[in-house]
């Protein structure tokens, strides 16, 4: 929220100076990111007139002005802008005086005497706009001094709301805070009803339920249509980030920042009554007033006509924006104000789907006082007849029976302040803050009843009510206790491996941590084949991010190729986080989506850091496995490999994870391997890429450690070598060696892969070696032949492999 300094102290007086106003709004929880001073320094600097422009005899781009500051003779100014012309009222720095640091003296400009200088906006600190002179309007006084004429000095002053904060969308809603901050009072706004003129009138009819349950309109007939906005009220929409362009799209700005309340301003000769507020029809389409064509639906509301049939036409979608075929223009001399009270739930997300964001939309999103709607036509009624005249009619309200409940009190216990804030607050002070802040209090034994003013949505609780009056007394004079009490200390699990033994680990063995979004797009994991369970946003914040992620890998990947796009040759990045599942079709009160903690990484580039000891090589499918393998070691965990079929995977190059549990059957983990080619080139990532995701609870099992003696017997080793089929899986050979081995099996390595000369085609040789060991008795060269024989003989019945000759 931006505004002016000088429009927040007409409203609230103060002594505070321009540093401690800014201060005390920061320190009642309305953070002030920028104060832009205006106007500072604009001594010497008056409204001139151009009343003789010729061009410069020794330059083309150069005009020798005469320009009247109502002081006798017209004073000759050599000026370059391209705007500059006869009857011009703009800005005159005269000689002597300072403007953005230059120092104004007489001078002459190509043999031409010039005294002072005409000066554009951003040349006087004024706006940024520095194409021309700053044009003021026809009437501005000649001779007067700038400052005066405009209201300066001033500051622009822009401050960060929380979301709870809607009643501060609002020049006079922070009124009421900095009055209550600052011991002062909000001034009365003389906004008596304006008596109607006419009998015109528009029929309203709400069919939009209890989403649109108040609109109010008037009618004002007799418009001057050439009355320009006054400027005054131009320069305060100019220092509240708003543009002045016509009178009557100006007022209806103008009322929204110092009230509270969008308005919308139709011309009448373009409206056929009666008028109609209803949900949009599947597929309306409605050219909205930036000129763009917006397709709705029936989540949409639309103010409509009753051009081609009642409410046939869509004239503005309700709560975001007015259409282009009912707007008013320089022609508008019959005018229909409209004000209406859109509930936040039938606004949320709407802009957002149109690729808009509005200031209306803003603020309906986040509430807007369902009491304002009458008050804001009345004050914009006001100011339309005192610029541009005109006869108003009657004002006509529309509402919803029941939709709009009124405030309800709430029981404030001055022991209650105590026991939450640690302070007690004298009652007094307490009364004080709570009325200055517009609520209604009355004394009761225990404290008061508090009723809450219509604005104030974030008001519900007693609790709402202590908290208002510790963000008003200052949070710095709630003095700082330690809480007494019992701690009850909770020893960790030694079952579980702690998440910060993984992160450490991974860190080891050269991995970074990233922190990605949660939220994903759409489009991405449809590329990835992942859209199988997703959990689509009711109110996402961009169309990119729409969905809840199923994985991490997305994520993760989309990380790595920008670093990758950016000449970053080795990466490797890791990040633990929940991904998420729904667990069929999301109903309103159904389970909220499944959520499950996982681990990923992912790698690309060489295998290791660049240097001269060892020769580089690139990243392959088993220095990620041995990563995962050890990061699996730290909570002893076993894992089992098997062939995957996931969509993103690369075939031949990626595994779903297995674990064996204590019981010796097997979890899934996850899945390991390097990304589908064809995924690659969506991803436009030029390099190979390889990752892992896992399940995170499974992977941090882990036995208690058991101490138990060694043994005190040597171990045997023999090694075997079997010819098997290609297409058999070592996870599988070592599950059926370990099997008939028995328990005299220590240790089991697979030490060679062979394939060439002396194997057949579609063949491979494996060399394994088996440590043997028992804890009573050492093995003979009998005990170790027999097992050896029990794992030829299952690995030839089981997967058909022989013994290598």
């Amino acid at each position: 929220m931006k505004f002016s300094e000088n429009w927040l102290r007409s409203h609230v007086s103060t002594l505070a100076n321009r540093d401690g106003l800014a201060a005390t709004l920061t320190a009642i929880g309305l953070e002030v990111e920028e104060v832009t001073a205006l106007g500072d320094g604009l001594a010497g600097v008056v409204v001139g007139r151009i009343v003789e422009a010729v061009r410069h005899p020794e330059a083309d781009r150069l005009q020798v002005c005469k320009v009247d500051i109502g002081n006798g003779e017209p004073l000759q100014i050599v000026c370059g802008a391209p705007n500059a012309r006869v009857g011009l009222a703009a800005p005159l720095a005269t000689v002597g005086s300072n403007v953005g640091g230059m120092s104004i003296r007489a001078a002459k400009l190509r043999g031409v005497e010039s005294f002072g200088m005409l000066c554009s906006a951003k040349e006087l600190g004024l706006d940024s706009d520095a194409s021309g002179l700053l044009e003021l309007p026809a009437d501005a006084p000649v001779g007067q001094p700038l400052a005066g004429y405009l209201g300066l000095p001033d500051a622009s002053i822009e401050i960060k709301l929380t979301p709870n904060r809607a009643d501060c969308f609002s020049v006079r809603g922070i009124a009421y805070d900095v009055a209550a901050a600052l011991g002062s009072e909000v001034a009365p706004m003389d906004n008596a009803p304006v008596p109607a003129a006419t009998d015109a009138t528009v029929e309203v009819a709400l069919e939009a339920g209890e989403r649109v349950p108040r609109f109010v309109g008037r009618v004002i007939e007799g418009v001057d249509p050439a009355a320009a906005t006054p400027v005054w009220m131009a320069e305060r929409l100019r220092r509240s980030g708003v543009r002045p362009i016509s009178l009557l799209v100006d007022v209806t700005q103008y009322v929204m920042l110092e009230l509270g309340q969008p308005m919308h301003a139709f011309d009448l000769d373009k409206l056929e009554a009666p008028v109609v507020v209803r949900p949009a029809r599947q597929g309306e389409v409605l050219k909205l007033l930036d000129g763009r064509d917006a397709t709705l639906d029936g989540e949409f509301l639309v103010v409509s006509d009753s051009r081609g049939g009642r409410g046939a036409r869509a004239v503005a979608v309700g709560g975001i924006m007015g259409g282009e075929d009912t707007k008013v223009g320089d022609s508008t001399t019959r005018v229909f104000l409209e004000a209406a009270h859109w509930v936040p739930s039938a606004i949320i997300g709407r802009s957002r789907r149109l690729g808009l964001h509005t200031d209306a939309g803003h603020r309906f999103e986040r509430g807007v006082d369902p009491e304002l709607p009458r008050e804001a036509v009345e004050y914009a009624t006001r100011l339309i007849l005192d610029i541009a005249g005109g006869r108003p009619g009657p004002v006509t309200e529309s509402t919803v029976a029941g939709a709009l409940a009124a405030p309800q009190p709430i029981a404030l216990r001055r022991a209650r302040i105590a026991r939450v804030l640690g302070t007690e607050i004298a009652d007094a002070e307490v009364e004080r803050i709570l009325r200055a802040l517009g609520m209604d209090v009355a004394a009761t034994a225990e404290g008061w009843q508090v009723t809450a003013p219509s604005r104030r949505f974030d008001i519900a609780i007693e609790e709402d009510l202590i908290e208002e009056l510790a963000r008003i007394h200052g949070y710095d004079r709630i003095p700082a206790t330690i809480p007494a009490g019992p701690a009850r200390v909770a020893a960790a699990s030694e079952t579980v491996l702690p998440e910060a033994d993984l992160r450490r680990h991974l860190v080891s063995r050269d991995y970074l941590e990233a922190v990605c979004f949660a939220f994903v797009d759409q489009r991405l994991l449809e590329a990835w084949g992942c859209t199988e369970g997703t959990v689509p946003l009711a109110n996402p914040l961009s169309a990119e991010l729409a969905v809840m992620r199923p994985r991490l890998l997305p994520g993760l990947v989309d990380a790595l190729a920008r670093n990758a796009a950016r000449q970053a040759g080795r990466v490797r990045l890791f990040e633990l986080g929940r991904v998420f599942a729904a667990d069929g079709e999301r109903q309103p009160g159904a389970p909220a989506p499944r959520e499950t903690r996982r681990i990923a990484a992912v790698a690309c580039g060489q295998s290791i850091a660049e240097q001269w000891g060892q020769k580089a090589r690139p990243l392959d499918f088993h220095d990620l496995k041995g990563d995962l393998e050890s990061l699996a070691a730290q909570s002893g965990a076993q894992l089992a490999f098997r062939p995957s079929a996931a969509p993103f995977g690369h075939p031949g190059r990626s595994a779903d994870v297995y674990r064996t549990d204590l019981e010796g059957g097997e979890v899934l983990l996850g899945w390991i391997g390097q990304l589908h080619p064809r995924l690659a080139r969506a991803l436009e990532l030029d390099v190979d890429a390889y990752g892992f995701e896992l399940d995170l609870e499974p992977l941090q099992q882990r036995a208690l450690p058991r101490a138990q003696a060694l043994s005190r017997f040597p171990a045997v080793r023999r090694d075997l070598a079997f010819v098997v089929a290609e297409q058999v899986a070592w996870a599988d050979l070592a599950a059926s060696v370990r099997a008939a081995a028995g328990e005299v099996l220590r240790e089991l390595q697979l030490f060679d892969r062979y394939q060439g000369p002396g194997v057949e085609s579609g063949f491979k040789s494996l060399a394994m070696g088996l440590i043997l060991q028992d804890n009573t008795r050492t093995l003979t060269d009998q005990d170790a032949d027999a097992v050896v024989s029990r794992v030829v003989a299952a690995l030839d019945s089981s997967h058909g492999a022989k013994i290598r000759g």
